[in-house]
């Protein structure tokens, strides 16, 4: 009985590998550091301070914890940096498997970061109307406070068709190359195309939240399955067939 074993990497090719595989965990570490700080910033800290019905109790939760405060301007100062650093980093991945849809997966990732920059920039000014109620509009620091926090979280939502557009070229990268299991290609298509609509069903129909969530549940399962791919893995040593989407 013989077997026979794959071919042996040249040189040049098993450092090129080598490489490839080292950028590709960097990704991954990167993007768990924007996951970590946008969940923790956006889900948790943010909901301990901000009443959406109440802006003087928004105000005393600012003041009353002025450290957790400024902790969520830093965390979502580090999903900026995380963001951004993860678009590049994807885009150094991916640039010589097809250029075009590398540029666009950063590209999209640099908007989702600005996106994350006005809601940082609008936490801060919170922060500091607490702080210094005589800087508030029109003598209101509650009214302030409160407006700060409404259009930070817009921003979130105004961003939302950027987070779901830049999954449509990271999926379709990870069909062409082969590098990444291909079912996890298609979820993020699919993740993707939920993100998108689910930003228009939150406007259109208000009271649609659970569907808009669920909208976004693909997405998730894709975005947590890339970053745990990428960190444990990297990328296969040989790429599967590639597909053309």
């Amino acid at each position: 009985m013989t077997t026979t074993t794959p071919p042996a990497l040249g040189t040049n090719e098993a450092d090129e590998q080598r490489t490839r595989v080292r950028t590709a965990r960097i990704t991954g570490l990167l993007y768990l550091g924007l996951g970590v700080t946008g969940m923790l910033g956006f889900l948790a800290i943010r909901s301990q301070l901000f009443v959406p019905d109440d802006a003087a109790a928004t105000l005393a939760n600012l003041n009353a914890h002025s450290v957790l405060t400024r902790f969520g301007v830093a965390l979502e100062m580090g999903a900026v940096i995380a963001q951004t650093l993860t678009a590049v980093w994807f885009y150094r991945l991916f640039r010589t498997m097809s250029p075009f849809a590398a540029a666009a997966l950063a590209v999209f990732g640099l908007m989702n970061a600005v996106a994350i920059m006005g809601s940082a920039t609008l936490l801060a000014t919170a922060a500091s109307v607490a702080a210094d109620p005589g800087s508030a509009i029109a003598g209101d620091p509650a009214g302030t406070v409160q407006l700060s926090y409404v259009i930070a979280d817009h921003f979130w939502s105004a961003g939302t068709p950027f987070f779901g557009l830049w999954l449509i070229p990271m999926g379709h990268l990870v069909l062409t190359s082969g590098w990444l299991p291909a079912p996890l290609g298609w979820t993020l298509l699919v993740g993707g195309a939920g993100y998108l609509l689910s930003a228009f069903v939150a406007y259109l129909l208000p009271g649609a939240g659970t569907l808009a969530g669920l909208l976004t549940v693909p997405a998730t399962v894709g975005e947590f399955w890339t970053l745990g791919y990428l960190i444990a893995v990297g990328v296969r040593r040989t790429p599967a067939a590639r597909k053309e989407v």
